[in-house]
């Protein structure tokens, strides 16, 4: 049978390869998708939509429970997790039939199936019904990334839990231990405190939250430790003694092991790419550290092979994969789009409270020679906050000293990750400290503290 044609075959159907294969349909060229599991791909389905979906649950939860002190009554509070997880999944169900559509309106050709690369323009997918050959001179890998397993530490679905086991959960955790204090991490560790467990979070590092900005870490980790959470820095999870019920973790910190019982365990140490089986390396695809290499404009250095999103590096955020993939459909299509700038990708963490930044840390922006000046609002000083009842937070913004360009912005608080966009908008526009001074705010908004944040780093602060 003879293979199949196409302009543009994309290898995932995630938030990187289902935009690249629209924006490329979108471009005139016939595109196909090849997809092992969902439409929507981990994101979708596993990450960044159910987990907001259940922390939504907990974020009402928690207000529930502080009723009164907005005149409220609410008495008999409680929760049923089972149908906490139901909505949560489908809110993903929803979007994943909604990525199918998207697909179908523009045309794409899906095909569902584990797909290799047998050679230069050409994919071979291994389907329910058989395999199928199709070829294009133009290849997009967007096979995406899994949840790295440290030895010992491995998932089992029982007791030690993967995201995916978090996200529909066996049981309510009593005692929990988070090993991993990045996004994914904390953001389960936040939600099952909320509900009532008790949760001890293990970081290698010396602060949670350890890609953000010093100040917003130890922010955050003085409300995790207000909310009840024990929070271990410095510390590594050395062995896991699986037991009838409970796990034994040895906690290795400041020298010294210590043993504590646990009745779950939820690793979220980091992420792998998906390179393996597609045959990379007969085709001279550079992999290091399990993702694959490539220019500013995802080439792989490959003829007519790119890679995009998770599986070709940091920042490992759905969004920029997202971005990625249209630039790379325009490539394809013969137009000249501007490579993504991973220093101008948002991150947003939908704990409570909220953290996103975008940028340089005031530490990075040090240590690559700026003279800077640093602006700080809090939550405190702003009249919307105290309405909302949310008094708890922190805007942080970082200039270069010479020339007044953002350098990086860092918020801690309620909303934050929304608020977060006025900077990474400011920043593509290469704004400077004047053009945000002469900005107008409007009132009473938690976005005046923006405002503010960049009057205090000029010494022009009004309500501080």
């Amino acid at each position: 049978m003879a293979a199949q044609q196409f302009d543009m075959i994309v290898i995932g159907a995630g938030p990187g390869g289902y935009v690249a294969a629209i924006r490329g349909a979108q471009l005139g060229l016939n595109v196909a998708v090849v997809e092992r599991e969902h439409l929507g791909g981990i994101c979708l389905n596993w990450g960044c939509i159910p987990t907001k979906a259940m922390l939504r649950s907990a974020e009402v939860f928690h207000l529930m429970h502080r009723a009164k002190e907005f005149g409220l009554k609410a008495e008999g509070l409680g929760y049923d997790l089972d149908a906490v997880v139901k909505r949560s999944r489908g809110v993903a169900k929803q979007l994943s039939g909604g990525v199918g559509h998207l697909l179908k309106k523009n045309k794409v050709t899906v095909i569902m199936g584990e797909a290799t690369i047998p050679a230069k323009g050409r994919v071979s997918v291994k389907t329910d019904k058989g395999s199928q050959e199709l070829q294009s001179k133009n290849i997009v890998l967007a096979t995406g990334a899994r949840a790295r397993e440290l030895p010992g530490l491995e998932a089992d679905g029982d007791l030690v839990w993967a995201y995916k086991h978090a996200l529909n959960p066996p049981r309510m955790p009593k005692k929990l231990l988070v090993i991993g204090s990045g996004a994914i991490g904390i953001e389960f560790a936040s939600f099952f405190n909320t509900l009532g467990a008790k949760v001890t979070v293990v970081e290698v590092m010396d602060r949670v939250l350890p890609v953000e900005d010093a100040e917003i870490s130890a922010f955050a980790k003085k409300q995790f430790v207000k909310q009840g959470m024990e929070i271990r820095e410095k510390a590594l999870v050395k062995q896991l003694d699986r037991g009838k019920g409970e796990v034994t973790a040895h906690i290795e910190q400041g020298g010294k092991i210590e043993k504590v019982i646990f009745d779950t365990v939820i690793s979220a140490v980091g992420i792998i790419g998906n390179v393996e089986g597609l045959g990379l390396e007969a085709l001279g695809v550079r992999v290091e550290k399990t993702h694959v290499v490539t220019d500013p404009h995802c080439r792989t250095g490959v003829d007519g092979l790119y890679a995009i999103g998770d599986v070709a590096g940091a920042p490992w955020l759905a969004h920029k994969a997202s971005h990625e993939g249209v630039m790379v459909a325009e490539l394809i299509a013969g137009q000249k789009p501007h490579a993504v700038d991973p220093d101008s990708i948002a991150g947003c963490t939908y704990c409570h409270p909220q953290v996103a930044s975008v940028g340089l840390t005031e530490a990075q922006a040090k240590e690559q020679g700026f003279d800077i000046k640093v602006g700080r609002f809090p939550f405190i000083g702003n009249g919307k906050a105290i309405a909302l009842g949310e008094p708890e937070g922190l805007v942080k913004t970082v200039f270069d000293a010479k020339t007044g360009a953002l350098l990086g912005a860092h918020m801690v608080g309620a909303e934050v990750t929304e608020l977060i966009q006025g900077y990474v908008v400011g920043r593509q526009l290469e704004t400077t400290e004047e053009d945000l001074m002469q900005t107008v705010f409007p009132h009473p908004t938690l976005s005046e503290m923006m405002h503010e944040s960049v009057l205090d780093a000029f010494g022009k602060a009004i309500h501080f």
